[in-house]
């Protein structure tokens, strides 16, 4: 077994996929061959093993998961893009609530889990999202789940954007409807995936996209997306979780950017990006929070968010709203940073904090160079995107100086040339 890793190894890559797909394999035999494959991956240099060892911001101490060395390094692969993670009314914030409502409640929230606290993030968010009520959940992946899940049935319909998130995708198929999916942010497939989906008379049509999709960083349409939903009568549900805190006037997301907020129908999204914190949530009409609690598996039978991870993201919605200069100059960030590539031949572009790097030179040895010049950044490899579309998965934030970027932009020029 150890030698049919290595052979897959000499042949190229894994195929992660057929890999995990062959029926024939034993669960030892699986373990083993992926453990011998990943010893190589690890052996040769290439994969990049490292821990973030100091608290997240525009600049972090990394240990090398191979020599155990620590040092610092310009982080450009953080979800953190308002640069709050770090922020010190958030700490003191967190202080605060440690100090008054202590860790955690040790239950789910239909029982002992719902304090003040949560109810008034619920309120905050709906606020935000201009709906009328709101439902946390512990991750962003559960929220996707779980409102699917409680929301749709197997006589439903549901369209998907083909790059939408894995949990959408996971929540789709839980709730055994038929699932289809329509090519990315077009338009015309949806439509007439839509008349086609129609046509078979579900009892209810969902259709669900993302508000910036988070390998490349584009934002959908929503603008054309929108009526195209109303026309056949469906039902929208809207992903921000890469979008809020970053697009539209004050933040609200992708929705807020076109001027949709009143047609969708649900918005869902994360405090794990600009929020810079943990969970997720999905804002609707009242009727349809309050069925959720109780239908939507994920958060009844979850434990409730802890009071800390409250008090973290309503002193984040704090700063976006007194800090917006936030905001602005992330996204002057971003276009500088798309000027900068630009100069070395590197051409891409971003309408988010999300810059997609491809280039024809191996990731993972471009990868390693990174790692060497103390520039940490995100490689996106197969399966995660197909074989022909790998790419670095750059993350902007706020605190990023010029010099920042110019380190990075000269750092990825070295590294290409080798």
């Amino acid at each position: 077994m150890k030698n049919h890793g290595r052979e897959n190894r000499s042949h190229g890559r894994l195929d992660i996929v057929r890999f995990q797909a062959n029926p024939n394999l034993s669960l030892d035999d699986r373990v083993e061959q992926f453990a011998t494959f990943l010893g190589a991956e690890l052996d040769d240099g290439l994969m990049v093993a490292r821990q973030v060892v100091s608290p997240m911001d525009r600049e972090v101490l990394v240990r090398d998961g191979t020599t155990g060395a620590v040092r610092p390094m310009l982080m450009f692969g953080s979800n953190n893009y308002l640069g709050l993670a770090n922020h010190p009314y958030v700490r003191q914030c967190v202080r605060e609530s440690l100090d008054r409502w202590g860790t955690g409640l040790g239950g789910p929230p239909l029982l002992n889990g719902t304090m003040g606290l949560h109810a008034q993030l619920e309120e905050r968010v709906a606020v935000f999202k201009k709906k009328e009520a709101a439902l946390i959940y512990s991750s962003g992946f559960a929220a996707n789940t779980g409102w699917l899940g409680a929301l749709v049935r197997h006589k439903d319909v549901v369209l998907v954007d083909e790059l939408c998130h894995a949990s959408i995708f996971d929540g789709a198929r839980a709730s055994k409807a038929r699932l289809i999916s329509f090519k990315h942010n077009s338009v015309p497939d949806l439509q007439e995936k839509l008349a086609q989906a129609r046509s078979h008379n579900p009892v209810n049509l969902f259709v669900v996209v993302e508000g910036v999709y988070g390998m490349d960083g584009d934002v959908a349409p929503l603008d054309r997306i929108v009526p195209a939903c109303q026309e056949f009568g469906a039902f929208i549900g809207l992903d921000d979780a890469h979008g809020t805190g970053v697009l539209g006037a004050t933040g609200g997301g992708a929705a807020e950017m076109f001027g949709v907020e009143d047609e969708i129908d649900l918005a869902m999204g994360t405090f794990s990006k600009a929020l810079a914190a943990s969970g997720g949530f999905v804002a609707a009409r009242r009727e349809i929070v309050d069925y959720l609690r109780f239908f939507s598996r994920s958060y009844f039978f979850s434990a409730s968010m802890p009071p800390v991870e409250i008090a973290t993201i309503l002193a984040g919605f704090d700063l976006m709203a007194t800090e917006p200069e936030r905001r602005v100059r992330l996204h002057k960030n971003a276009r500088c940073l798309v000027e900068a590539l630009a100069g070395i031949g590197v051409l891409t572009s971003t309408q988010s904090a999300i810059i997609p790097v491809y280039i024809p030179e191996p990731i993972r040895l471009v990868s390693r160079r990174l790692h060497e010049a103390g520039v940490f950044v995100n490689a996106i490899e197969y399966p995660a995107v197909p074989r022909d579309a790998e790419r670095f998965r750059v993350s902007v934030m706020s605190e990023h100086t010029r010099a920042d970027m110019d380190r990075l932009v000269a750092a990825l020029d070295e590294a290409r040339h080798g």
